[in-house]
């Protein structure tokens, strides 16, 4: 099995703007950009995964080009007209060195991605045929679940939740947390906290692209919706929460979090 792992990247985030460049300081108390945290997320997964796997970084934009080929890290440049990083990883297909069997689009906000989450998605997909795309979700613990309801009541958007349904198909998705849990009830499902990575056929790739922006993806501004909106299935990984926050960079009130989350799975990997 062939696998292209792809990095979106963009500068024109409108909440956090040029955050691929944001500087992150690591466990060794080192400030490098986020997208090289992103990177060696994805040089993990790559050694994870039973296969032969092409990373690169996906942008429009040079000055993320010139620090990410600076850095050694393979580029592909896409068209500014692509509108997310879905979008954008079909438009990197021309450009990688054979058309994959499997597309991964780990998301440049998510330095926190572990690798076996990767493989978990792509052998949900693997082994599940009815699957256009697949996407991973964990159990949101208690800090993670205080942190999405402190950027709620902050008028913040942060972090995505999930629903699904018991074949393990996704229902959907929300910047709001879902499902609802009344006062003073004891929830029968966990609220599920998606993870910025999905796994793609190239086919469903080609009709997310020919379908077009969908009403509810653009007014939740998230890019899996289209997928629902168009009739594909997606499946999602329910993944064990690893040692550490799973914490995107959404804001930069998560630079901190982030920074502090590095230093913890640095200790969490040591032992």
């Amino acid at each position: 099995m062939r696998i292209a792992l792809v990095i979106p990247a963009r500068l024109a985030s409108t909440r956090f703007p040029a955050k691929p460049l944001a500087p992150l300081v690591g466990a060794d108390g080192q400030a490098r950009p986020a997208i090289a945290y992103s990177w060696a997320a994805g040089q993990a997964a790559a050694v994870a995964l039973s296969a032969t796997v092409e990373c690169v970084i996906a942008t429009d934009d040079d000055r993320i080009a010139d620090v990410c080929t600076a850095l050694g890290m393979t580029v592909v440049m896409t068209p500014e007209s692509c509108i997310n990083g879905t979008e954008r990883c079909a438009a990197a297909l021309p450009g990688l060195a054979a058309m994959p069997d499997i597309v991964v689009n780990l998301q440049g906000d998510a330095p926190l991605t572990p690798a076996a989450m990767v493989a978990d998605v792509v052998g949900l997909l693997a082994a599940r045929p009815d699957l256009a795309m697949a996407t991973a979700v964990v159990p949101a613990t208690p800090s993670v679940l205080a942190h999405l309801q402190a950027d709620a009541a902050a008028g913040r958007v942060g972090g995505t939740t999930a629903v699904c349904g018991r074949d393990g198909r996704a229902l959907y998705f929300s910047k709001s947390i879902i499902p609802h849990i009344s006062p003073g009830t004891t929830p029968i499902e966990p609220v599920l906290l998606h993870i910025g990575l999905y796994a793609y056929r190239p086919a469903a790739l080609a009709a997310y692209v020919a379908a077009g922006p969908a009403p509810l993806e653009l007014q939740e501004g998230l890019e899996q919706l289209r997928f629902l909106d168009a009739g594909l299935k997606v499946g999602a990984a329910r993944c064990a929460a690893p040692a550490w926050d799973m914490i995107e960079l959404n804001n930069p009130t998560d630079v901190p979090l982030i920074e502090a989350e590095l230093a913890r799975r640095a200790l969490a990997e040591s032992r």
